[in-house]
């Protein structure tokens, strides 16, 4: 039976902020090194140390912000050990992530270089679990204060003549877990100290970010913003789509059918969270005053066979293509509250959108999700409304479709649209209100695949990329589109 959905090209309802793009890595596995950090002698050609061939790739995703360097790793991360002549930076053990030695190659300096050539901007995460108040507000210091002070005059002894500008910060980081195992109570009280000396040097005015919850964890929202949002600009929400249990994660590839489904119902739950957070959030801040930050998301799937496991190395396929498309919808869908979101991580862990293997690189399913929908980045989402069947399952359902809209300054639409019944194809009739369809020049590109696990390698890294799309036909209020199974499709109406 054919679907239909309503768009209403004329109703606005809030900007979507180019931030729900963002970001995350961590000193984690094989993120920075050898993921992003290759050393300014490596054979694989690089830039001050970082390789240019994810570089390259990363820039055409308009990255518009990057957390760092945590993480579990920034509550154990102490920034003086990484700033400095690299031969004397001290060494340390990365506790949290399989153990291994951390040099401290990349620190700061890297980290804003990073940044600047990606023109990204920089969201850092400090030491609350086991750093102290000090520490935290001499690595602000150090890094915008455009004056005569230690922390300063130590910044341009390291070859920052310049304060950088640093727009985001993190008070701590799960800290109710790898932050120190703290009650919301006692985390409010540090959270209300540590951010007091978070200061705003020289007109960088910094958006302070307070360590919220994990999933469905209510109380801790609760707490955080009845006691302390009065000094916070963001509150964090940490969930990962997980197919199995806790310690049973599942494949990433290879996987059961019945995975396909539970993956995206799993991803659905999403929009609970942020509607019942919302909820909390709502009773003590109406004005939506404090955006809800959504700083680590995606799928944590079972480390690939032969890893390190402490690496969370996971392949990643159009399953994980999917589920990407539907958390943007999901936070698209909630633009007054949802902020910013940072999806964990970006080079070989978890839900990365590069995999690397020495001089060998490839994109994922991900990554093409997010070279796709980069054209909603700081555009005004649409009113649209959607009938849709029933995507079943041995005894379950979901919807079978979803879709988000926006307009941008030029008055071209967006549509994206998941079909996440993984076997059959979906009919949809789209009306589309306040725009001359049978005027207009449409085009439209395609992510799907022929199996539940296809996936790119460094053998075939091109089997799952975008095509054009053209199963559409213009009607007189608007357009009929089939939609294959497993397929995330963006149209553009001009």
């Amino acid at each position: 039976m054919k679907q239909q959905a309503i768009l209403n090209v004329d109703i606005e309802q809030g900007i979507i902020n180019k931030n729900i793009y963002g970001h995350f890595t961590e000193h984690l596995g094989r993120c920075i090194y050898e993921g992003i950090w290759v050393g300014e002698d490596s054979p694989i050609p690089n830039t001050k140390g970082i390789r240019n061939d994810v570089i390259e790739a990363l820039k055409k995703l308009n990255i518009p912000v990057l957390r760092w360097p945590g993480g579990c790793f920034a509550d154990e991360y102490h920034w003086k050990d990484g700033v400095g002549p690299r031969e004397k930076r001290k060494r340390m053990v990365n506790t949290h992530w399989g153990g291994v030695i951390e040099n401290n190659h990349f620190g700061t300096h890297e980290f804003m270089l990073l940044c600047e050539i990606l023109e990204c901007e920089p969201y850092i995460c400090g030491n609350v679990g086991s750093g102290t108040v000090q520490e935290m507000a001499e690595w602000v210091e150090y890094m915008t204060f455009d004056g005569e002070s230690p922390m300063a005059n130590w910044r341009k002894e390291n070859g920052q003549e310049k304060p950088w500008k640093l727009p985001y910060f993190g008070v701590g980081n799960e800290n109710w877990g790898c932050g120190g195992n703290m009650r919301p109570e006692y985390y409010s009280d540090l959270y209300r100290n540590y951010q007091t000396y978070v200061r705003n040097y020289n007109g960088n005015k910094i958006y302070k970010i307070a360590g919220g919850a994990s999933g469905d964890d209510y109380n801790w929202t609760e707490v955080l913003m009845r006691e302390s949002a009065h000094h916070m600009d963001g509150l964090s929400l940490h969930h990962y789509t997980i197919p199995g249990e806790w310690n049973e994660k599942g494949a990433a590839t290879g996987f059961p059918e019945h995975e396909w489904f539970v993956t995206m119902k799993k991803a659905l739950f999403m929009e609970t969270l942020i509607r019942n957070h919302g909820t909390i959030m709502d009773k003590y801040d109406p004005k939506k005053r404090v955006g809800m930050i959504i700083d680590e998301w995606g799928t944590w799937l079972d480390p690939e066979p032969g890893t390190n496991p402490g690496f969370l190395y996971q392949q990643n396929s159009i399953r994980d293509a999917v589920v990407a498309a539907l958390h943007f919808h999901i936070f698209h869908e909630h633009c007054d509250r949802v902020q910013m979101a940072n999806i964990a991580q970006t080079v070989n862990v978890l839900q990365a959108m590069i995999l690397t293997e020495g001089a060998n690189m490839v994109m994922t399913p991900t990554y093409h999700i997010f070279e796709m929908y980069k054209v909603h980045q700081g555009a005004q989402k649409i009113a649209s409304v959607i009938n849709s069947n029933n995507y079943e399952f041995k005894g379950e359902s979901l919807p079978q479709i979803s879709l988000t809209a926006s307009k941008n300054e030029d008055g071209t639409v967006h549509v994206g649209i998941c079909n996440i019944d993984h076997n059959n194809e979906a009919e949809l009739k789209m009306d589309i209100r306040g725009l001359a369809v049978e005027n207009a020049k449409i085009e439209g590109r395609i992510l799907t695949a022929t199996t539940i696990d296809a996936h790119n390698s460094f053998e075939e890294s091109h089997k799952v990329s975008p095509k054009e799309f053209t199963e559409f036909c213009i009607g007189e209020k608007g357009l009929d589109v089939i939609l294959p199974p497993m397929s995330v499709v963006v149209l553009s109406i001009i």
